[in-house]
């Protein structure tokens, strides 16, 4: 299993960056490289606990499902999203939140398996793992820059 672990300080209240980590909308404005799009499932505004997305999305040049659901939520502090259905072989993310005077440590927690064994521990070690980290990267920049304004 392969883990992603990133930090990210944002100047604002955590309701509010809790509040941009589960919009939907917000999320497909930091995909466009991909085109992201959610087709079913809750496609627009804040995702709850139970509830279900899937999106559509172009990533490696072949266009991809994956369907997630929100399996454990905490406002404002937490919550935690894992595949249904999708091209890994698993996939979970959490979503921490901590106030820190005035402002919010958002972290995410990314674990993820390939499917195809030793083939896809390969492509995860050379390849997935940093094109993940950098998609992350980009959606928790537009949280911050919006959460910021």
């Amino acid at each position: 299993m392969s883990r992603i672990y990133l930090e990210t300080i944002i100047k604002a209240d955590i309701h509010k960056v809790f509040d941009l980590a589960r919009d939907i909308d917000l999320h497909q404005k930091s995909t466009q490289k991909t085109n992201e799009k959610a087709i079913s499932g809750r496609i627009t505004g804040l995702i709850e606990e139970g509830e279900t997305v899937t999106w559509k999305a172009k990533h490696l040049g072949v266009y991809q499902t994956l369907t997630s659901k929100i399996i454990h939520m905490q406002k404002p502090f937490q919550f935690t999203d894992m595949m249904l259905e999708g091209a890994f072989k698993s996939m979970r993310h959490q979503h921490i939140f901590k106030p820190s005077e005035g402002k919010t440590l958002m972290i995410d927690i990314f674990e993820f398996e390939s499917p195809f064994g030793m083939i896809g521990k390969v492509f995860n070690r050379i390849f997935l793992k940093n094109y993940l980290k950098n998609f992350l990267l980009e959606r928790n920049k537009l949280i911050k820059s919006t959460a910021e304004k």
